[in-house]
């Protein structure tokens, strides 16, 4: 543990670390909960070497998404690029009651009709241990090619994860993404890397969202993070379709979306996630 962080976060809170416990889960940062001389508890994570402006972004994202009220979002406490780390509120962990589904659906609906002025986010920061691009673009048409398809195509073709036909067909569909029926909506600020771990339940069977990728993109896209790898139930699609309804077709476009997250996947960890690229761009090249 660098315990030059720990140091520096006491003084930014004004109260000392009694404890540290480590936490799993993850595959970029170390988190641990921490509980001070006062006994209050508190989520922390570091890493010994992020990218530029990593746990600042996050905090950032978190603040965005906070400040809508419309989904729970921890507190942030204290965040430092320099040492790295992040201080959040700590979420009691409990377990899901017969609304915590539908409660959540239509938490995010809410969340997504706030509508944004464009997409990417206004300060252009990277997000993610891959540093994908968010520079503002006028339609989504031009930022998911520009800012998520074309610089995963090109890390991965770098990479040698993806070969050279794999990397030619993904540039043609980034080419081409006018034609596949998306909804022209205004850009709605998401979470950004919704899956299952990323959302915790509190004791009273309230989720709350961590660990975000936020930008400002087509909400269909955050419904396709979490079709991705399931744990959202049919309650929380349907209450969102309920309050804030979707285009016709939508869940024939989530594989599109899912093509971002999948390319990711594939640099991180190959194996299955590159024949699950490969029979995403069979539908669409």
């Amino acid at each position: 543990m660098n315990s030059t962080w720990q140091s520096v976060a006491e003084t930014a809170l004004g109260t000392r670390f009694d404890r540290l416990s480590s936490l799993g889960g993850g595959d970029f940062a170390a988190s641990f909960k921490v509980t001070t001389t006062d006994e209050t508890v508190l989520f922390a994570k570091t890493h010994c070497n992020p990218p530029a402006g990593f746990f600042t972004t996050e905090a950032t994202g978190l603040t965005w998404l906070r400040q809508i009220g419309a989904v729970n979002i921890p507190q942030v406490l204290s965040v430092s690029d320099e040492p790295p780390f992040l201080l959040l509120s700590w979420i009691d962990v409990g377990h899901s009651d017969s609304t915590t589904e539908s409660t959540l659906g239509r938490q995010l609906a809410m969340l997504h009709a706030h509508a944004q002025s464009q997409f990417g986010r206004s300060d252009g920061a990277t997000t993610g241990s891959l540093a994908v691009p968010n520079q503002l673009c006028d339609t989504w048409v031009e930022f998911y090619a520009t800012q998520r398809l074309l610089p995963l195509v090109k890390i991965a073709g770098e990479r040698g994860v993806l070969s050279t036909k794999d990397c030619t067909v993904l540039e043609r569909i980034a080419a081409r993404l006018g034609q596949f029926n998306v909804p022209d909506e205004p850009a709605a600020l998401l979470h950004g890397d919704l899956w299952a771990g990323n959302r915790l339940v509190d004791q009273q069977g309230q989720s709350w969202l961590i660990d975000p990728a936020a930008h400002c993109g087509h909400r269909e896209f955050e419904l396709g993070m979490m079709n991705l790898f399931g744990g959202f139930g049919d309650d929380c699609f349907d209450a969102y379709n309920e309050a804030y309804p979707l285009a016709p077709g939508w869940r024939e476009r989530l594989s599109l979306h899912q093509l971002a997250p999948l390319i990711v996947h594939a640099i991180k960890f190959g194996g299955s996630y590159v024949s699950a690229v490969r029979q995403v761009i069979v539908q669409y090249d």
